[in-house]
């Protein structure tokens, strides 16, 4: 159970136990009646992928702003690494 008050039953986003079965109800029918989600295209799975390693990119640019210090060993970290790597 939430901590947060109940919403008085005229609140926006308030509803009876009635109304959310029903909504569930209709839900499922509207998902049956879409019917299977059709396969993924491989250039549509490469867009979804391009994007999350954007999206990626970007977090660990700014985790890098915030946290310098930790960059820095992790930066650190990667060129020893890579020094010591056999090819």
């Amino acid at each position: 159970m939430s901590d947060l008050p109940d919403l008085p039953e005229d609140a926006p986003g308030a509803t009876g136990d009635a109304d959310e079965s029903a909504m569930a109800g209709s839900a499922r029918a509207d998902a049956a009646a879409c019917g299977p989600p059709a396969p993924e295209t491989d250039a549509e799975r490469r867009r979804r992928r391009a994007q999350f390693l954007r999206d990626l990119a970007e977090a660990r640019a700014l985790r890098a702003r915030v946290q310098p210090r930790r960059a820095k060993a992790a930066r650190l970290r990667h060129a020893m690494r890579m020094r010591t790597f056999r090819w």
